[in-house]
C-alpha cells in the first residue's frame, strides 16, 4: 500500500503549485512546520508516519491546484459587532452560524470562500470552522483531542472533490466532510462536530444580537465576490473521481443527517415546498426548519445579487418539558402545542416559550454528490 501511495505522491508533488507562508506561530503558540517543506512532501510525510494503511483510497486523492495554504486559513481572527458588520452585509447574504455555550460567531460565506478554514475560539472552546465551496458545505469541529489543541490549514489536496485539511502539530491529513484523520500520526482519530448552520444574515442578527462576525486579521469583510461563478449549477463536480450518485442532480442542495448510523438526505426542493419536515430517524425525533430567503454563495459574481436557494436548521423538537409540532407561519414557524413563534435558528421569538432554544442536531447543507459520496447508503426523503 505504501508503494502505491509513493507513486501517487511523486505525481502530485511534481504538479502542485506553491502555497503562501505566513506568520511564525499558530494561535496556540506552537511553532509551525516549514511550509516550503510541506509543499514538497505533505502527503509523503503523513503516510510515512502512518501506522498501518491510510484510511482512504489513494486513487481518490487529487491535487486541487492551490498548494499548501495556497488558500490561507484565518489563524488570528478579528471580530466585528453586529452594527459594524451590518453596514456591509445584506439581509439575505449567507453566513455560517456557530454557537458554543453563550457565545455565537458568524462566518460570512464571502469570507469563507477566500479562506475555507478558521481556527477560532468560541466561548472558551477551540473550534475549527471549515467551508468547502466545491461541496457547498460548512462543518465546525472542536479542535482539541487528548489534551492537544490542533491548528488546521488547507493541504491543497482534494478527496471526493472535498477539502483535505492538515494539522500543523503532526502534519496529519483530515477530511473536511467528516473530520477523520486519514493519514499521518493521528490516523483513525475523529474530531467532535460542533453544530453549525448556513442561514441569512438577517436571521443570525435577529436571534443573536450579541454575535461576533469573524473576519481575517486587519482585512475586514471585503467585497462579496464569488470566485466560483455558476458552480452550483455545474453538471460535473470539480475533479470528482467516478460517477456521482444518479438519484439526484450532482449539485442539488440537500440537508444531510446521520443518526444512529442511518444517513438521510432532504432535498432543498422538498424543504422549499414544505418549509417544515418532522420525523423520527433511528428513534430520534427531529425537525428541519427551512428558510428560502438565503442567497447562494456560488451563483453570481456578486453574492449579494445571487439567487435565493435557502438555508436550514435541524433540531430536537422539544422545549419547556414537552414535545412540539411545528407548522410554517410566514417567515417563521409556530408550535401547535403553545402557539409560540420560532425562527429558523430554533429560537422562540414570542409566545409562552419565548427565549427557549431547541437543541441543535448536527447536519450539513451540502451538494448531493458530496453527501452521497461520503454516505453512499443514504436514504433520500420523498
Amino acid at each position: 500500500m505504501k508503494r502505491v501511495w509513493a507513486v501517487l505522491l511523486v505525481a502530485v508533488a511534481a504538479c502542485s503549485p506553491g502555497g503562501s507562508q505566513r506568520g511564525a506561530s499558530d494561535p496556540t503558540g506552537t511553532a509551525r512546520p516549514n511550509l516550503a517543506h510541506l509543499r514538497e512532501g505533505i502527503l509523503r510525510d503523513a503516510l510515512e508516519s502512518t501506522t498501518g494503511p491510510p484510511a482512504i483510497d489513494p486513487a481518490e486523492v487529487v491535487d486541487g491546484g492551490v498548494g499548501v495554504d495556497g488558500i490561507p486559513p484565518i489563524d488570528r481572527p478579528d471580530y466585528l459587532d453586529e452594527a459594524t458588520a451590518g453596514r456591509d452585509l445584506v439581509d439575505t447574504e449567507p453566513v455560517a452560524l456557530v454557537t458554543v455555550g453563550p457565545a455565537t460567531h458568524v462566518y460570512p460565506l464571502r469570507v469563507m470562500t477566500r479562506h475555507e478554514i478558521v481556527n477560532d475560539v468560541i466561548g472558551g472552546v477551540p473550534v475549527t470552522v471549515t467551508f468547502c465551496p466545491l461541496c457547498n458545505s460548512t462543518v465546525a469541529y472542536r479542535r482539541e483531542l487528548a489534551g492537544t489543541t490542533y491548528d488546521f490549514g488547507v493541504s491543497g489536496l482534494l478527496y471526493r472533490s472535498a477539502l483535505v485539511m492538515y494539522d500543523r502539530q503532526t502534519s496529519s491529513l483530515w477530511t473536511h466532510f467528516d473530520g477523520r484523520a486519514v493519514a499521518g500520526r493521528r490516523t483513525g482519530a475523529r474530531l467532535d462536530v460542533v453544530p453549525s448552520s448556513i442561514v441569512s444574515w438577517a436571521a443570525a442578527r435577529r436571534d443573536f444580537p450579541a454575535l461576533r462576525v469573524v473576519v481575517a486579521e486587519g482585512a475586514g469583510l471585503g467585497a462579496a465576490r464569488n470566485p466560483y461563478v455558476g458552480y452550483d449549477t455545474a453538471r460535473t463536480p470539480f475533479l470528482f473521481r467516478g460517477d456521482p450518485d444518479p438519484r439526484l442532480r450532482a449539485t442539488e442542495r440537500v440537508v444531510g443527517v446521520v443518526i444512529g448510523g442511518v444517513a438521510r438526505a432532504y432535498p432543498f426542493e422538498l424543504l422549499r415546498a414544505r418549509r417544515v419536515v418532522q420525523e423520527t430517524v433511528s428513534g430520534q425525533r427531529l425537525v428541519i426548519l427551512f428558510d428560502p430567503a438565503v442567497r447562494s454563495a456560488l451563483d453570481s459574481a456578486d453574492i449579494t445579487e445571487a439567487r435565493q436557494v435557502g438555508g436550514s436548521g435541524v433540531f430536537a423538537p422539544s422545549a419547556g418539558g414537552r414535545a412540539l409540532t411545528f407548522t410554517p407561519a410566514g417567515a417563521d414557524f409556530v408550535d401547535q402545542e403553545t402557539g409560540s413563534r420560532w425562527s429558523v435558528n430554533g429560537r422562540a421569538v414570542s409566545g409562552p416559550l419565548a427565549g427557549e432554544q431547541l437543541e441543535p442536531v448536527p447536519h450539513l447543507d451540502a451538494f448531493w454528490f458530496a453527501w452521497a459520496a461520503y454516505n453512499p447508503a443514504t436514504q433520500v426523503a420523498q
